[in-house]
């Protein structure tokens, strides 16, 4: 069976010093690297937003960044700006060896809504078309690594489970941003989904 690995979000804004720094984000970067030549398929992803993102607490007067708001796809929380496109914060850990990368799936670029997942947007019905590249070139078993633990790797990992993927998350790649015990709840989410967490 066809293995993959899906590398989410290592890009220099969710790294230290970045505008949504991860605390030690930049820390997945070399085991990342070791692994690219374990896996027949390799896609890397990137948040990709226009300026003026609705995602980002300053499309948003009176909003502070980690505010909620209600959006017409549900309950969003409202970031500062970051990985916005073309920008220096939006480019890939410049440690990342990005050469392996059969396929590198840009996301978050529709200014409506947001998404955090590499398989769907936040409204849970567009598809980013992973499922069906992933589906072309075989590949059933998925390793997922990256950033944030909790956000973006977690919701990819559920929506992989969901497809009919046989998931793995390795947890010694990932680091999270915990807000509000959101590690916890993703974790325990995860379990419950017959995905396995690893390290």
């Amino acid at each position: 069976m066809t293995n993959a690995l899906i590398v989410i979000d290592v890009q220099n804004d969710f790294c230290p010093g970045g505008a949504l720094a991860v605390s030690g984000g930049d820390e997945v970067v070399a085991p990342i690297n070791a692994m690219f030549g374990d896996f027949d398929v390799t896609v890397l992803t990137q948040d990709w937003h226009p300026a003026g993102h609705s995602s980002f607490a300053s499309s948003h007067p009176g909003k502070s960044p980690f505010d909620m708001a209600e959006m017409p796809y549900g309950p969003q929380v409202l970031w500062p700006d970051h990985c916005v496109q073309t920008s220096e914060g939006a480019e890939f850990h410049p440690a990342l060896q990005t050469g392996p990368a059969d396929m590198i799936l840009r996301k978050g670029f529709n200014p409506a809504v947001d998404s955090y997942s590499a398989f769907f947007e936040n409204d849970h019905e567009t598809a980013t078309g992973l499922e069906g590249y992933l589906r072309t070139r075989g590949a059933l078993q998925l390793t997922i690594v990256g950033l944030a633990t909790d956000y973006c790797v977690a919701y990819s990992a559920l929506d992989a489970a969901k497809l009919g993927f046989e998931v793995t998350v390795d947890l010694a790649a990932c680091r999270a941003i915990d807000l509000d015990g959101s590690l916890a709840k993703a974790l325990t989410g995860m379990k419950a989904a017959g995905i396995t967490l690893r390290g």
